[in-house]
């Protein structure tokens, strides 16, 4: 195995790992077991610092996480080449709570905020941020048809869906680059997803890799686990892993290292 790995078949290579920053831009409404407060912009950058130093190359956004696209912008500035994007559609959070819409016309405005967010011309993945109704959006909606033109546009590279069940997720690989999907030591039901994106040669990112800080606890090294586990699955492209704590992204990163090599 490698720590550097192909994103399915869309021609790129991710990190095993790649920088959730979910707590860059909202600390309302997630689901952690402990509270946090949002860096600053020195904090920030040292963090994406050390990611790169570390060797991540992938950082996971979204329009969902808060003022999380409009810090990276900046905060990337100069570093485009260095970095895989990778932001969604589909969910809004305001006032504390999130709304839904997956309609074509949403897609297209969506992406256009985050290009003007990220300060770029193009976003290297953009997913469906799902509500649960995986199936609906994806046969009903025209979401992916939508995305799938603006990939012609040449605005994203890859596109796809981050799903919430399994019946969804293989639908997903069907139909798109790369499918996001939840597998940790607690929840391995969507592992069916994991072995479709293998077969099919999809991309497959990994979400809730740690169960949201949740870990089980008749582990002696929970983490190392975790990792033992999603690594073990050869359909694993990448796992996103959402930390603003130094000592906790290198830990991250050495006990993902130790199952890689």
């Amino acid at each position: 195995m490698s720590w550097m790995r192909p994103l399915g078949n869309t021609g790129m290579v991710v990190s095993a790992l790649g920088l959730g920053t979910v707590k860059l831009g909202r600390d309302q409404g997630v689901k952690y077991p402990e509270g946090f407060t949002i860096p600053d912009d020195r904090a920030a950058t040292a963090l994406l610092t050390q990611a790169r130093s570390l060797g991540i190359n992938l950082i996971d956004t979204a329009p969902a996480y808060g003022k999380s696209e409009q810090r990276l912008g900046p905060l990337l500035r100069g570093q485009r080449k260095d970095w895989l994007i990778c932001s969604k559609v589909g969910e809004e959070f305001c006032d504390g709570e999130s709304h839904f819409d997956f309609s074509p016309e949403h897609v297209e405005f969506s992406i256009e905020r985050s290009l003007q967010h990220l300060e770029t011309d193009y976003i290297d993945m953009v997913l469906v941020h799902s509500d649960g109704n995986d199936l609906d959006i994806i046969n009903h909606l025209g979401t992916l048809q939508a995305l799938e033109a603006i990939k012609q546009r040449g605005l994203i590279r890859a596109f796809g869906m981050s799903t919430k069940t399994v019946d969804g997720g293989i639908a997903a690989a069907a139909a798109s680059d790369i499918v996001m999907l939840t597998y940790n030591l607690a929840y391995r039901d969507e592992e069916k997803v994991l072995d479709e994106c293998a077969r099919l040669g999809k991309g497959a990112l990994i979400k809730k890799a740690l169960a949201s800080g949740h870990l089980a606890k008749d582990y002696d090294d929970p983490v190392q686990a975790s990792m033992d586990l999603i690594f073990a699955h050869p359909g694993t492209s990448s796992a996103i892993i959402g930390t603003i704590t130094p000592e906790h992204l290198e830990a991250n990163v050495l006990a993902a290292k130790r199952v890689i090599f």
